[in-house]
């Protein structure tokens, strides 16, 4: 009799724990039931299947209605008869992941060349179409109202046509904005097509970051989602660099080759599976100064007596392999670490430019005016790269619940560009007043996040985006 009971020695954990028969005694029920309690998880996960398949009987199918398949279902094996799931905890494959993320960080580099194309434009621009430079001001300004309207309407186009969908809608628009500035022969004509940039640019500030960290696993997914800024940074490199050699209609090349592949490329990637608010993180972000400094930096090195040109191509050449440096980072030192040395390094960097402009008002140590701002910007480029640039964006993707994502971070995407329209367009007017009080506040504003940091901002490395979600509710 016992040599034909379904529950023999071959008998699997899960099938002893429904069927288990007087004749088999406690202690081998003991015996087989320890170690169901751990495989649930790591190997075990994946080997439970097979050995459940390999012990049931043919007469019951997994899925068979009853005690025992009621039972099954429901105990420490059910993950094990689901499909798996596809999300930033799922098994899917890593090239698919690598690839997708190759293709929307297309995106990201969308943004940096809509960012970096006002610098080495500027004088072309104002050459070409006669513009002043309170003219040029709004031109470079304008992109961030454009975002604006991206932001508050990115949350909400994710959600209804999905993220890829709104990836490709924003590559359209970008097209679009990129040809009105190409054909453009009067201010407003290369405003609207600004403001058609800046829209783009808003809405793939929150999606890009967004659906990396969806598709993600946990133990890269700070690494992949700082390549976000990683390419922000190439495409701002690649407009300051290209243009220093070529004019500012040919320079529109740039900002359309994106664009094109996002459209080719989001055909092959699946959709995203997953549907402190950052508000402080992005609004100190802006205050830091890094748009007036991105819009106007050909400028800044001009008034400081150093080459504009020169020091464009030097920032081009350092923010992409101090970013890659900060996208290493991220999973090993985690965010909190990354933001405070970053932050720290913007006062620096702001505080030894401030520092140059101050002296040379004073009349103070003129030959080394040039070297001081040119110092002291290269710090700030560098440590905004490797911190304060991606990891808002990170964290943003990270600490908000699935139900209220998209809303919660339109808001946050929204007060990023609010703070970077403030900023930009007041920049002009400080440098007027005071270029070295400009520095100075951008670099009391650096000081204030790192208290913000260190007191506020929580820890996300290494942990899964439901982890995160129950350490923001239990504090």
């Amino acid at each position: 009799m016992a040599a034909t009971h379904p529950l023999s020695g071959a008998a699997s954990p899960l099938l002893l724990h429904c069927n288990a028969a007087p004749s088999v005694s406690f202690r081998h029920r003991r015996r087989w039931q320890r170690p169901t309690a751990t495989r649930h998880d790591g190997r075990g996960a994946q080997q439970l299947p097979l050995l459940v398949a390999r012990s049931l009987p043919a007469a019951v199918p997994p899925g068979a209605n009853g005690a025992c398949g009621a039972i099954a279902a429901s105990g420490p094996g059910a993950a094990a008869w689901k499909a798996p799931y596809r999300g930033s905890e799922g098994q899917g494959s890593l090239w698919m992941v690598f690839l997708a993320t190759a293709v929307v960080v297309c995106g990201s580099f969308e943004f940096g060349t809509c960012v970096g194309y006002s610098a080495p434009a500027q004088a072309g621009i104002v050459s070409d179409i006669g513009l002043s430079n309170s003219e040029y001001g709004v031109f470079g300004s304008v992109l961030t109202i454009g975002a604006m309207l991206g932001a508050v309407t990115s949350g909400r186009l994710a959600d209804i046509l999905g993220r890829k969908m709104t990836i490709r809608f924003a590559a359209v628009v970008g097209i679009f904005g990129w040809l009105t500035v190409y054909f453009a022969k009067d201010a407003m004509v290369l405003y609207a097509g600004r403001v058609l940039l800046g829209y783009c640019t808003g809405v793939l500030s929150y999606v890009v970051p967004v659906f990396i960290s969806e598709i993600a696993p946990k133990g890269i997914r700070g690494g992949l989602a700082t390549s976000n800024q990683l390419f922000i940074c190439s495409g701002c490199s690649a407009a300051y660099i290209i243009g220093a050699l070529v004019s500012w209609r040919s320079l529109v090349l740039v900002g359309l080759v994106p664009c094109a592949v996002l459209l080719v490329g989001l055909f092959f990637i699946p959709e995203s599976p997953r549907w402190l608010v950052g508000v402080g993180l992005m609004i100190f972000q802006q205050l830091g100064g890094i748009n007036a400094l991105g819009f106007y930096t050909s400028y800044i090195f001009s008034s400081a007596g150093f080459s504009g040109k020169l020091g464009i191509t030097l920032i081009g050449i350092i923010q992409i392999p101090i970013t890659f440096f900060g996208a290493l980072l991220m999973d090993r030192s985690g965010r909190r670490a990354l933001l405070l040395v970053s932050s720290s390094g913007t006062f620096l960097g702001c505080f030894l430019t401030g520092l140059s402009f101050y002296f040379k008002a004073q009349g103070l140590c003129t030959q080394l005016v040039p070297t001081l701002a040119l110092c002291g910007i290269l710090v700030y480029y560098a440590a905004y790269s490797v911190g304060m640039g991606p990891v808002p964006w990170v964290i943003m993707s990270e600490i908000f619940s699935i139900d209220m994502k998209a809303i919660a971070g339109g808001f946050v995407t929204l007060a990023s560009w609010i703070g970077s329209f403030a900023i930009s367009y007041s920049f002009n007017f400080l440098m007027d007043w005071n270029p070295a009080g400009t520095f100075f506040l951008f670099s009391a504003a650096s000081l204030v996040t790192v208290l913000f940091v260190a007191k506020l901002v929580p820890e996300t490395k290494g942990r899964t985006l439901e982890e995160i979600q129950r350490l923001l509710k239990a504090t």
